[in-house]
C-alpha cells in the first residue's frame, strides 16, 4: 500500500518536467539581469527578514511577530517598488527578439564553457590609456563581470568587435561622433560606445571632477563593473570600483590593478610590468 502511494506520489507527466524547465529559464534569465548589482544583496536581505519572521512566529515572540508581519503583508509591493528598474528590465528582455529568437542550448553552454579568447587584453587598455594621458583624450572605459549592463549597452552605439588598441582610439579621437559617453566591454569584446551612464549621487564625491568621472563612479556603485578614466583636462588616469574613485594612477599601477581584478595574465604581460617596475 505504501508503495503505491509513493509510486503515485512520483510519477512525473511531461508537462511537469516542462513547468520546470520553463520556471528554470525565468530564474536564470532574472539572475542573470541582477547579478554583481545592489538588487542581488536587497533581494537576501528580503529573505533574511522573511525567515527571521519565520522563526519568531516558531518561537512565539508577539512583537517581533507583529511589526516583521506587517512588513511582510506588503512584500508584493515592497518588491515591485525596491525591484522596479530590474522588473523593467526583465520585461525589455522577455520582448525583445534576441531572447525570443535566442538558442536555448547557447543558456546552457555558458554554464561551463570557457573560452581563452575571451580573456581580458589588459595590455591593449593600459596602452591606450597611456598615450590617451599624454595627448590629454578624454576616455570612459567600462569593464563588466558578473552584470553585463545589457540595459546600458542599449544606450549606445552597438559594435560587437574584438578589443584592439586601434579601435579604442579611434573611437575616443576627439572629431569622431563616438568619443562622448562610454565604451563598454565584456569579454574581450567591445559591446557598444557612446553609452549613457548613471551618475553618482554621493555628496561625498569631489566637486572639481567632471560627469566623466561621476558616471564612472556611478555605473561601478549600482554593478561590479570596474571603469577606467581619463581625464582630457589633465591627461590623468583613475579607476572606480563600487563607487570609490581612484585618481591619479600610473599606467603600471592600473595594469597591476586590471591583472587582479581580472585574473591570470600571460608571460608576456608579466614580462611587461617587470620592464615597467625597473624603469621606475
Amino acid at each position: 500500500m505504501l508503495f503505491l502511494a509513493a509510486s503515485s506520489f512520483l510519477q512525473m507527466r511531461l508537462l511537469d518536467i516542462l513547468d520546470i524547465l520553463l520556471v528554470a529559464i525565468l530564474l536564470y534569465q532574472l539572475y542573470l539581469l541582477i547579478r554583481g548589482t545592489g538588487a542581488l544583496n536587497i533581494f537576501l536581505g528580503i529573505l533574511s527578514i522573511y525567515l527571521i519572521w519565520w522563526l519568531v512566529r516558531i518561537f512565539e515572540m508577539e512583537l517581533l511577530t507583529a511589526i516583521l508581519g506587517q512588513f511582510i503583508s506588503v512584500g508584493v509591493l515592497a518588491l515591485i517598488i525596491v525591484f522596479q528598474p530590474e522588473i523593467r528590465k526583465f520585461l525589455l528582455v522577455l520582448g525583445t527578439r534576441s531572447f525570443l529568437n535566442r538558442n536555448p542550448r547557447g543558456i546552457f553552454r555558458r554554464l561551463w564553457q570557457f573560452d581563452e579568447s575571451n580573456k581580458l587584453n589588459v595590455s591593449a587598455i593600459v596602452n591606450v590609456c597611456q598615450r590617451f594621458a599624454e595627448s590629454k583624450t578624454g576616455a570612459l572605459i567600462v569593464l563588466t563581470r558578473e552584470n553585463d549592463l545589457g540595459f546600458f549597452v542599449e544606450t549606445g552605439e552597438l559594435i560587437d568587435a574584438q578589443l584592439s588598441e586601434q579601435l579604442l582610439e579611434n573611437i575616443f579621437f576627439k572629431n569622431s561622433p563616438l568619443h562622448d559617453g562610454a565604451v563598454i566591454i565584456t569579454n574581450n569584446r567591445i559591446r557598444a560606445a557612446r553609452c549613457v551612464l548613471p551618475v553618482t549621487e554621493s555628496r561625498e564625491f569631489p566637486s572639481n571632477l567632471g560627469l566623466r568621472h561621476r558616471a564612472a563612479a556611478g555605473i561601478t556603485s549600482q554593478s561590479d563593473a570596474i571603469s577606467v578614466i581619463v581625464s582630457e583636462q589633465t591627461g590623468r588616469i583613475s579607476w572606480s570600483r563600487g563607487g570609490e574613485l581612484k585618481r591619479n594612477v600610473k599606467p603600471v599601477q592600473l595594469r597591476e590593478f586590471l591583472a587582479k581584478e581580472f585574473g591570470l595574465i600571460s608571460k608576456e604581460e608579466r614580462q611587461k610590468n617587470a620592464r615597467d617596475h625597473t624603469a621606475e
